[in-house]
């Protein structure tokens, strides 16, 4: 009994949470074949999102991310429920662990996470487990916890707020966008963000449970490289055309000289 009424408020929430937040603002804009061509199948791709949920998630976490999504590559073979090609696999808040388009994502800030020590072969069962999990649902109990803290109240100390985005039900079944990705790299041993201990004058990793770890973990992991479509392109910042050619240095205000 208790189930089906957890899941009859969640979807109720979800419908609040999923609302858009008009202040929204994007500061890049990259092209879907220039975003494509800098991306490799095993990237994780950082979204700053523009729901409620989103707010609940960045203050929780204390980072500009909110939602994280694995891309598999074209050569994947799946499509969107539109039945669009689909190059990302991502847990939605509403559909579950379903594959998506990159399209989707078009207009937001991202960031693409790279594995830089991973194996070809590690690379590819990442991807597998990834794949498998399409279908799976996302979990509700983990919304309803989101959902209390989009309601005023005194602020939550730093300390409490990483085991507050993972107070869902942390069933196998179900998912949220960074603990579904986390759990596929543990399935190889590839580190994320792993607690290290030293023990007779050697490091010791200890693996974090899967439910703990949030989009903000993949931009500062230091195994995973930060890929920039803008900077792969190397363009010529002398060649910028800017508005304002006035710039303030120092209390002087001079005039910048015209581009030839």
């Amino acid at each position: 009994m208790i189930r089906p009424v957890l899941r009859f408020f969640g979807r109720l929430i979800i419908k609040y949470l999923e609302k858009p937040i008009l202040n929204y603002r994007s500061y890049q804009f990259i092209p879907l074949a220039e975003l494509e061509a800098c991306l490799q199948p095993g990237d994780v791709l950082l979204v700053e999102g523009n729901q409620r949920i989103s707010s609940a998630i960045k203050y929780l976490t204390q980072s500009t991310w909110s939602h994280a999504a694995y891309y598999v590559g074209r050569d994947a073979g799946l499509r969107d429920k539109h039945g669009h090609p689909a190059a990302l696999v991502e847990a939605d808040l509403t559909d579950g662990v379903i594959a998506a388009s990159l399209t989707k994502y078009l207009g937001y800030n991202t960031r693409i996470c790279r594995p830089a020590l991973i194996t070809e072969e590690d690379r590819t069962i990442v991807s597998d487990y990834i794949i498998k999990s399409i279908g799976q649902s996302y979990d509700v109990k983990n919304v309803v916890d989101l959902a209390r803290y989009l309601l005023p109240q005194p602020p939550v100390p730093v300390r409490w707020r990483r085991r507050m985005i993972a107070l869902g039900s942390g069933e196998p079944t179900q998912a949220i966008c960074s603990t579904l990705i986390a759990r596929a790299f543990q399935f190889v041993h590839y580190p994320i963000l792993p607690d290290v201990t030293r023990e007779n004058q050697r490091e010791i990793m200890h693996i974090r449970h899967h439910s703990l770890f949030t989009p903000r973990d993949f931009d500062v992991s230091p195994y995973f490289n930060i890929v920039k479509p803008t900077i792969e392109k190397r363009p010529d910042y002398k060649q910028f055309e800017w508005q304002n050619r006035r710039e303030t240095r120092g209390d002087e205000e001079v005039e910048k000289p015209h581009a030839s």
